[in-house]
């Protein structure tokens, strides 16, 4: 039984029973009393969020339960008059039943307004002055049976009516605050280890700023090339350093299982399992204790960040004005998600229901929108938009979960893919259960209750429980305005040379790095493969190695267990492209792990050279007329040069792709040089 349902039995009942005691025992009506209104408000929460609340006035319905207990008596009265007196009252019972159609007003939790005192009830105080005003129809006052039955009858009510509202208003409460922690955009406060800036070490040799991927392969390095290293980690998350590209990918299919482990343990594609933290909690060193050790180690600062940097000085300004020195010091903020402004400038309560994807925190929480079987939309046709996409469909399949997935762009991976292969792409999502609305844009986004109401640039609208905005991200570079560090107003990120150093003994690697491609010019990064060898560099180069990075990066995206494409140079779709796919087959490509450092790194040096094999038989495919793009190779040109490659369910070539692309040449036949990749076998 809802709340209303309980409200209005109550309010029914009081008014039966007083119609019944104008009837039957000729009950004159309650002076000043026109209406009976609970006294119940939704009012403002006063612990410091914006969760809202609700006040019971038990005072006035205390008094009203006392206003009401004569007409309540008389209502059980046995009837003693005639039946001809039963309607000697018709004109009072008339007017009764007005007051019950007119008294059956009780505000519906979205127009009930909100204050920050109870609202009071109307004509609370006059119980007593009702009890007065009662005419003596008193003919079961003295039976004391009577006297008792009314009296469990009154307490039934009051159980009925108080005990409902308070059910109610727990389960509103309750309902209210998963609201508001599930998706609010409000920062969090997040504890800090240790406990005080104050624990930890006023002096390092090495620090690092970050607590992702860059910043622990450049502890890897650091620590293989000086074994008994003291490496600070200072991160404003709360979590040791994890790897996030399977939060888009492996990780759920393996939660479809069953729960995932405090590790957040999942099964790759090759059937490895593994764990998302590069290392167990016990690898690391309490910062209290990181200069007593012996043998070094790092330790790792969580929630805290750092305010100010003074290169010249090599001192770090964290937020509470705690100061650190060090000798050597690398930059890997890495990048925060970017959000759209119809959600930015959005109302509190939209906000609430809009979430970014980056962290763990993010995967469980959409996990358990999926697991309440609560619709989802993904805004974004980028890596993660469409890789959570099929992620989710493929988890939410047998709990019917609706997922979409809307875009202004006419389809999926359409920055990357060829724009045939995006439509093919698109079709692929599409068949695995996500509903995909191509060319389409949220102009306006409103709050019905418990759902999202989206108005759609075609002139629909959309209802869903929850957005995940995945719209790319941008640099964390706000250290550089108060440490005069430069940055590029174009790409974004710290401007680095060669050697990734920003300022002499600063370093930055990751997706925060802005660096220069001998071949391409500058770029930024922002792919997994690029933070694990940037950041190897930068900490080689930290212990004095002073190499320079001419790493061509490579990246990859999984679409499901049944497509996986690997790209590597300028993966550009505006540029010129040459594709080349093979005949559908039915043995699949085994797939790499491009989670290790060594896989990324084998084969292909820049003075590498590759012959064509003139037996190799020819393949010949119009991508236009492919039913299916089972395997192939896209090369992308500029200059008449191959500057990027994708290859699209191939795997272990990736080497192969970097030594074409650090060829710099022309080649006469595009069609000899995919024979290199065996995409026939």
């Amino acid at each position: 039984m809802s709340i209303y349902s309980l409200r209005g039995l109550n309010v029914r009942f009081c008014r039966q029973a007083y119609i019944l005691a104008h009837v039957r025992a000729g009950v004159a009506p309650m002076p000043g009393r026109t209406k009976l209104r609970l006294s119940l408000c939704e009012c403002s929460n006063q612990q410091g969020n914006s969760s809202r609340g609700y006040a019971i006035n038990t005072r006035a319905i205390n008094d009203e339960l006392t206003r009401l207990k004569p007409y309540l008596l008389a209502a059980i009265t046995p009837l003693r008059s005639s039946h001809n007196n039963l309607y000697q009252m018709t004109g009072s019972s008339k007017n009764a039943e007005m007051l019950q159609a007119k008294d059956c007003n009780i505000s519906k939790r979205k127009k009930a307004t909100c204050d920050k005192k109870p609202c009071d009830a109307e004509g609370g105080a006059d119980g007593a002055g009702g009890k007065k005003g009662a005419p003596g129809g008193g003919s079961i006052m003295g039976d004391d049976e009577a006297t008792r039955k009314t009296r469990m009858l009154l307490a039934l009510l009051a159980a009925l009516g108080l005990g409902g509202l308070l059910l109610w208003l727990l389960t509103r409460r309750k309902h209210k605050v998963t609201d508001s922690t599930e998706c609010t955009t409000a920062p969090k406060i997040i504890p800090t280890v240790p406990a005080t800036s104050a624990e930890l070490p006023k002096h390092v040799p090495y620090l690092l700023i970050g607590g992702g991927t860059a910043a622990f392969s450049a502890f890897r390095a650091i620590k293989s090339n000086d074994p008994r290293a003291k490496v600070l980690m200072i991160t404003n998350e709360n979590r040791k350093p994890y790897m996030r590209p399977p939060l888009s990918k492996e990780l759920w299919y393996s939660a479809e299982k069953g729960e995932i482990t405090k590790d957040y343990r999942f099964k790759q594609w090759t059937g490895a399992e593994r764990s998302l933290f590069f290392e167990p909690e016990e690898f690391f060193v309490e910062p209290a204790k990181l200069m007593e050790t012996v043998n070094g180690g790092i330790a790792v600062a969580q929630g805290f960040t750092v305010k100010k940097l003074d290169a010249a000085k090599h001192i770090v300004t964290l937020a509470d004005g705690y100061e650190i020195t060090y000798d050597e010091c690398l930059i890997a903020t890495g990048c925060a998600p970017k959000n759209l402004d119809v959600f930015a400038q959005a109302a509190p309560g939209v906000k609430e229901k809009i979430m970014m994807y980056r962290s763990p925190d993010d995967f469980e929480k959409l996990k358990r929108y999926a697991d309440e079987k609560k619709s989802i939309t993904i805004v974004g046709n980028g890596f993660t938009g469409s890789e959570l996409a099929c992620s989710l469909a493929n988890y939410a399949k047998d709990k019917k979960v609706k997922i979409y997935q809307i875009f202004p762009e006419s389809g999926n991976m359409s920055k990357v893919l060829p724009n045939y292969l995006s439509k093919w792409t698109t079709a692929k999502v599409e068949s695995m259960g996500v509903c995909v609305m191509s060319e389409t844009s949220i102009k306006n986004a409103q709050r019905d209750e418990a759902v999202l109401k989206l108005v759609l640039n075609n002139g629909k609208s959309l209802l869903t429980d929850v957005v995940v905005v995945c719209v790319g991200c941008e640099p964390n570079t706000s250290i550089a305005l108060t440490s005069g560090l430069e940055t590029d107003r174009n790409l974004g990120g710290f401007v680095v040379n060669a050697e990734l150093e920003a300022r002499r003994n600063l370093f930055v690697a990751g997706d925060a790095s802005c660096f220069y491609d001998p071949l391409l010019g500058r770029r930024r990064v922002e792919h997994h493969d690029h933070s694990v060898v940037s950041g190897r560099l930068a900490g080689e180069n930290m212990v004095g190695k002073k190499k320079a990075y001419n790493h061509q990066s490579m990246f990859w995206s999984d679409l499901g267990p049944e497509v996986g494409y690997e790209g590597i140079g300028l993966v550009d779709a505006s540029l010129r492209t040459v594709g080349v796919f093979a005949l559908p087959t039915t043995s699949p490509e085994r797939r790499t792990d491009n989670l290790t450092e060594t896989a990324v790194m084998e084969g292909g040096g820049s003075g590498s050279t590759v012959t064509v094999n003139p037996e190799t038989p020819d393949i010949k495919c119009d991508p236009n007329q492919a039913d299916e793009y089972t395997r192939g190779v896209i090369f992308y040109m500029k200059d008449d040069k191959i500057v990027g490659i994708l290859l699209w369910n191939l795997f272990n070539r990736i080497g192969l792709a970097r030594t074409i692309i650090n060829q710099n040449k022309k080649y006469d036949d595009l069609n000899e040089v995919a024979k290199l990749f065996e995409i026939h076998a």
